[in-house]
């Protein structure tokens, strides 16, 4: 089983990314039950179209934040969607302990895919190879 990272959600989303073509024949691959998205991945988009619906200075920038946001919602509509629930909960407490310094949504999601047993699918190498025991790969290379 797969979690995507958001860096691999908004891939998906826009469909025009570079790596976009070579995530999208590696998730071919399998069936699409073998992939979630995460809820701290939908708490991060919508803090995105919040951001840009709050800071549109004409009706236009007003207008394509909204559409951001309707976006958002039509693409987790009908996609498995894994919760922050207390066994992800207790995963991330003992990472803060253990004092692994990523950021904290970024730490959330490696709690989900950790309680889990996910892979977690992302380009941000660099960060989730400091959280022990996480396994992790990058799709769009």
């Amino acid at each position: 089983m797969f979690l995507l990272d958001t860096d691999h959600v908004s891939i998906m989303m826009s469909q025009q990314q570079p790596g976009y073509g070579v995530l999208l024949v590696r998730m071919g691959a399998h069936p699409p039950s073998a992939f979630y998205r995460s809820i701290v991945s939908f708490h991060e988009q919508l803090l995105g179209a919040h951001t840009r619906i709050v800071q549109a200075k004409v009706p236009h920038g007003l207008l394509k934040g909204y559409e951001y946001l309707e976006r958002i919602r039509a693409d987790y509509e009908g996609t498995q969607v894994a919760v922050f629930d207390q066994a992800a909960l207790t995963v991330f407490d003992g990472l803060v302990k253990q004092r692994v310094r990523i950021g904290t949504r970024d730490l959330r999601i490696a709690s989900m895919a950790l309680a889990c047993n996910f892979t977690l699918l992302t380009r941000n190498t660099s960060d989730f190879s400091q959280v022990p025991g996480l396994a992790f790969d990058d799709w769009t290379k």
